[in-house]
């Protein structure tokens, strides 16, 4: 197997498996909508909230679930589509794919067999204070996209560096 293809889903299989480990732990242990803390000295800052959620990430549009399945559904089908695609050198695309994909997955199994995402990681500081509560899942794609952005802007940074190279050899010669 390809290095990038490695990477891809072995961080696609660890997001899934620890997200949807989290989520059984907490509806197994958690009361709903009660804030619970595991670890007394992070209350102010972190706590566990167990909280259906029928919307897509941090709880935006309860109404329209449905949609996010079938966007979810899209995107785990375009990444499966082109990760065959995928170039050697590009472990951080092969990264950031994963994550998504994982984050992708995790969240899509909870729509499709409760109805809902469970999310519980509850945030309270500054400046997230009334930050919505959110899971491995949502935090893997926010990862996931942050990285192929960082990845977009370093290949358009080497494409400009070669463009340069390119021009000066060419200058060079004439």
């Amino acid at each position: 197997m390809r290095r990038t293809a490695l990477i891809l889903w072995s961080s696609a299989v660890a997001t899934l498996a620890l997200d949807q480990w989290s989520k059984a732990w907490v509806r197994q242990h958690l009361l709903p909508a009660t804030p619970t803390d595991l670890y007394p000295p992070l209350h102010p800052v972190l706590s566990f909230t167990y909280v259906h959620n029928t919307g897509v990430a941090f709880g935006l549009f309860p109404r329209l679930g449905w949609l996010f399945t079938v966007v979810a559904v899209v995107v785990v089908a375009a990444i499966l589509y082109f990760q065959r695609m995928l170039e050697e050198e590009h472990w951080m695309l092969g990264l950031a794919l994963g994550l998504q994909l994982g984050g992708a997955a995790g969240n899509l199994a909870d729509r499709l067999l409760h109805g809902a995402v469970t999310d519980f990681i509850d945030v309270n500081f500054w400046p997230l204070e009334s930050w919505p509560v959110f899971n491995v899942a949502d935090s893997a794609i926010v990862v996931g996209v942050a990285l192929l952005i960082l990845h977009m802007m370093l290949e358009e940074r080497a494409e400009r560096r070669r463009a340069v190279a390119v021009t000066t050899v060419d200058d060079g010669q004439a």
